[in-house]
């Protein structure tokens, strides 16, 4: 059960507001809240006994997905040099792989290694069949192919070799072999004589020594993880119902800085066209009563309750065939609204709060606003996570806490389960149905906090100690800030915040380097 404020009641509508908050449905017997159910329902006029036969099967509709993910096409490459044997002189450099038998056990354990990393990562990736090269000439070539990523597995060979693989149009990434071996050359010389040219100072831009791994595949694979999240970043098309914006006067660019660093693809979707397709889409008898009758599906959830009209939640799921079908003729699966604190309102007879939480949700990628300034940062986290993310309103940190909240949370935060949720009105409009989502106590959290300009982004891992129900967004929660938070109090910029379970620090951090944007991990230990 929510907490409630001394002086705080539950706002509920039936067309404007209702005296009192609807019955939940977990607290009424099933005829009584059928009966509630057919009584408020004011789409479509269907029968109940249509809405079960829907609800059964029949007339279901086109099924929906988002798109796939674009796999990271990575090409590994070992890079290596067998040394003749000379006289009274010294004829082999450092390093295990002195023989055609030992590159060919390399590749094979290189093979069976990459293979186990793709089988158990949860991003999409694909590992093109391991090559092996000994001279320049061979390595500028193969570095040509249809790769996005390189990763060199550098046992030997000149450092002619290993520039020639690191090309500015691909990212790149080192591993090196120490334990159990066989040991690689450029395990004793990367730093000296590659990263740095045999000065103190690096000589080579597009690779730094976070692209160098020493034995861990963990290591390998947070960094793949985060490419394969950068590549289905960049270039998104995104839909954005009323145009697209950014918040205040610091957002006013937010659009087109969208597009010059991320190469954001945003298409128009003017409200003009929307307010005829959600009128024949309300005239669509067969449309309507599937709508209402996952509507009903949805209410007879498990941890959720009603506390608004059920027409809101009917219209809200009207209002989200209208997205995908939008997003479907874009041929994209990402959306925002403009103007969604009123424009969408008087069109859809709901809010476009419980239709954004659905399509999370389902995998979709949906936001409220059409904030330009925060949305790259949704997009990039949502690709590291594989996880919805909850664009939030901040509050003033204090006492190492910040309290976020949104009326547009997804349930399904894990990407799995859903949470306990309260479906209430919209705050500021009390209209409409917005999930007040109970997210889990002690789930740790990834924050990102984007700066107007997107020059130096800020993070900080968070738990999250509390769902509060105060005079706010309706999700809202408590979070503990597991980093320096009078830093965040002094150094954060923007206004809308990104936040998803689990902790992506390094992930974000190492993406947002490869696009060209600063920093700041809050979460990490200060220099002594």
């Amino acid at each position: 059960m929510l907490p409630h404020h001394s002086n705080h009641h539950c706002h509920c509508c039936a067309g404007a507001h209702l005296a009192s908050p609807a019955p939940s449905p977990a607290t009424l017997p099933r005829r009584d809240f059928l009966f509630r159910v057919g009584a408020l329902t004011a789409v479509g006029g269907l029968a109940l006994s249509s809405l079960d036969a829907i609800a059964a099967g029949k007339n279901t509709g086109p099924d929906r997905a988002p798109l796939p993910k674009k796999p990271l096409r990575v090409q590994p490459v070992l890079t290596y040099h067998l040394p003749q044997r000379r006289q009274a002189t010294s004829w082999r450099d450092w390093g295990g792989l002195q023989t055609e038998a030992d590159v060919v056990r390399e590749k094979a354990n290189i093979s069976q290694e990459l293979a186990r990393l793709s089988a158990a990562a949860d991003f999409p990736v694909q590992m093109l069949p391991i090559a092996a090269v000994a001279d320049a000439a061979q390595a500028a070539n193969l570095a040509k192919g249809d790769h996005d990523t390189l990763i060199i597995y550098a046992a030997g060979g000149s450092g002619q070799l290993l520039e020639a693989l690191t090309v500015r149009d691909k990212w790149t990434l080192v591993f090196l072999r120490h334990q159990p071996g066989p040991v690689y050359l450029w395990y004793e010389i990367i730093h000296p004589r590659f990263l740095r040219r045999t000065v103190d100072e690096y000589g080579l831009s597009g690779l730094d020594v976070h692209d160098v791994v020493v034995d861990s595949q963990a290591e390998l694979e947070w960094r793949l993880r985060a490419l394969a999240a950068l590549k289905n970043t960049l270039h998104k098309r995104i839909v954005a119902i009323g145009g697209a914006s950014g918040w205040g006067d610091g957002g006013q660019h937010a659009p087109a800085i969208a597009h010059n660093i991320w190469k954001m693809d945003i298409q128009d979707y003017p409200y003009q066209e929307l307010a005829p397709r959600i009128k024949r889409a309300r005239a669509n008898t067969a449309l309507v009563g599937r709508c209402q009758a996952q509507a009903r599906q949805y209410l007879r959830q498990s941890g959720v309750s009603l506390h608004t009209t059920t027409a809101f939640v009917d219209n809200a799921f009207v209002l989200r065939e209208v997205m995908n079908d939008i997003m479907d003729e874009a041929k994209t699966d990402a959306i925002t609204i403009n103007s969604c604190m009123g424009t969408i309102m008087p069109m859809s007879e709901t809010t476009a709060c419980l239709p954004l939480s659905l399509l999370n949700d389902d995998g979709y990628l949906a936001f409220c606003e059409s904030d330009f300034v925060v949305i790259p940062s949704g997009i990039l986290l949502h690709y590291i996570a594989a996880k919805p993310v909850f664009l939030n309103d901040p509050t003033f940190p204090h006492d190492n806490m910040v309290t976020l909240a949104h009326c547009t949370a997804p349930r399904k935060m894990d990407g799995k389960h859903p949470e306990r949720a309260k479906i209430l009105t919209h705050f500021e409009s009390d209209y409409g149905a917005a999930p007040k989502v109970e997210m889990k106590i002690g789930q740790s959290c990834t924050n990102i906090v984007p700066d107007f300009a997107s020059k130096k982004w800020i993070g900080f891992a968070g738990t999250i100690v509390g769902n509060p129900f105060l005079d706010i967004c309706r999700s809202q929660i408590d979070v503990r800030i597991d980093g320096d938070s009078t830093a965040l109090m002094e150094q954060m910029k923007g206004f809308h915040w990104m936040m998803s379970y689990g902790n992506y620090l390094r992930e974000t951090g190492y993406a947002l380097k490869k696009a060209g944007v600063d920093w700041l991990d809050l979460s990490r230990p200060k220099p002594v």
